[in-house]
């Protein structure tokens, strides 16, 4: 029998709020169990109702606003995701909601582009069943300059690299690891599923934790030592030797496994341009995109790594990886970045 998933939705617009309900309630698989206008309002029915996932309204948020919603995610333990309008105060907001533990988001069309909205409805519905079988983490991750990034050693090689997965709750997984990089760590190219308002946003976000660069990803960028790129949403992105380094390639050929950009993309072409100089690592997320990836890094001579299930909060995409046999080590994300880091040097054993 199939799980319904039971809905609370947080919306500041009243004529939004039936919309919402509209959408959610028409599938057979979701029960809307109330909608609220604000977070504040929200207590009484969470506690209530103790619903599978919460919906809620970026605009609804303010800076003092998101402390109620970090006490609420860390108190009731509910998915959150989040409905955010295409504004840049929205962006910046999502960013930093996805930081205190929201597990995804979903991109509302301007007035302008409202022809897209049946893809929007397609994605809410997905987003939201996906979301109920998400797990927060026990304790917040190590954010806000928590994080322990060993002292730069000796000048990283251009020819080692790390390349990286995330979805469903992979932006704190992702800042967290970053957080455990050095200045002159290997560069990295990340790809985290995530509509294409808020990769910049999110970026820049780690660039102003993070001990290494992080950009944005734009075509013919040059990888090196002390750099980590994200994939731009809606763009695959590919890793191509140029020499004794690497270069991005991005374009908008079809989805893979529905996602773009695809994790599957980036491993491939890793394990082609890299080889035995690549570290492979796989973190929370719902679905199968990254594990045939993985295995092709493995074959290459790549090492490999997958986030535990303990600390992910879907462990989807991991358990398709260590089914296929492409995973070398299942660590906890707390150590995924010092054993990408080991392996990552020259003449590297296993982890430690």
């Amino acid at each position: 029998m199939t799980r319904t998933v039971r809905v609370l939705i947080i919306e500041g617009s009243a004529v939004t709020r039936r919309i919402l309900t509209a959408i959610l309630a028409a599938d057979r698989e979701i029960e809307v169990v109330a909608a609220v206008p604000s977070v504040p309002d929200a207590r009484e029915p969470m506690a209530r109702l103790r619903p599978d996932v919460v919906t809620l309204d970026v605009a609804v948020l303010s800076r003092r606003g998101l402390a109620s919603l970090e006490r609420m995610i860390r108190t009731s333990r509910t998915p959150v995701v989040l409905v955010s309008p295409p504004t840049r105060k929205a962006r910046e907001m999502t960013v930093l909601a996805l930081e205190l533990g929201a597990v995804d988001v979903v991109q509302m069309p301007s007035r302008e582009l409202v022809r897209r909205m049946p893809d929007v409805v397609s994605q809410m519905l997905d987003t939201v069943k996906a979301a109920a079988w998400a797990r927060l983490p026990p304790v917040p991750m190590p954010l806000r300059g928590e994080a322990h990034a060993p002292p730069a050693g000796r000048p990283g090689s251009a020819e080692r690299m790390i390349a990286v997965g995330a979805s469903t709750g992979g932006t704190e997984a992702i800042q967290a690891f970053l957080m455990a990089m050095p200045p002159d760590a290997p560069g990295l190219v990340i790809v985290q599923h995530m509509p294409e308002q808020f990769t910049r946003a999110f970026a820049e976000r780690c660039n102003g934790l993070c001990p290494v660069r992080v950009q944005e990803a734009k075509d013919g960028d040059r990888l090196g030592p002390g750099h980590a790129f994200i994939a731009p949403g809606n763009r695959h992105m590919r890793v191509h030797r140029d020499g004794q380094s690497y270069r991005v390639a991005l374009e908008s050929t079809p989805p893979v496994n529905g996602h773009r950009p695809s994790i599957d993309v980036l491993f491939t072409s890793t394990a082609a341009a890299a080889g035995e100089n690549a570290v492979g690592v796989i973190l929370t997320g719902m679905g199968a995109d990254g594990a045939r990836g993985l295995s092709a890094m493995k074959r290459a001579g790549a090492r490999t790594l997958a986030q535990d299930e303990a600390s992910c909060v879907v462990f989807g995409m991991p358990r398709e990886a260590i089914a296929l046999g492409a995973v070398d080590h299942v660590l906890p994300l707390s150590e995924l970045g010092r054993a990408a880091l080991e392996l990552s040097g020259p003449g590297a054993g296993g982890v430690r």
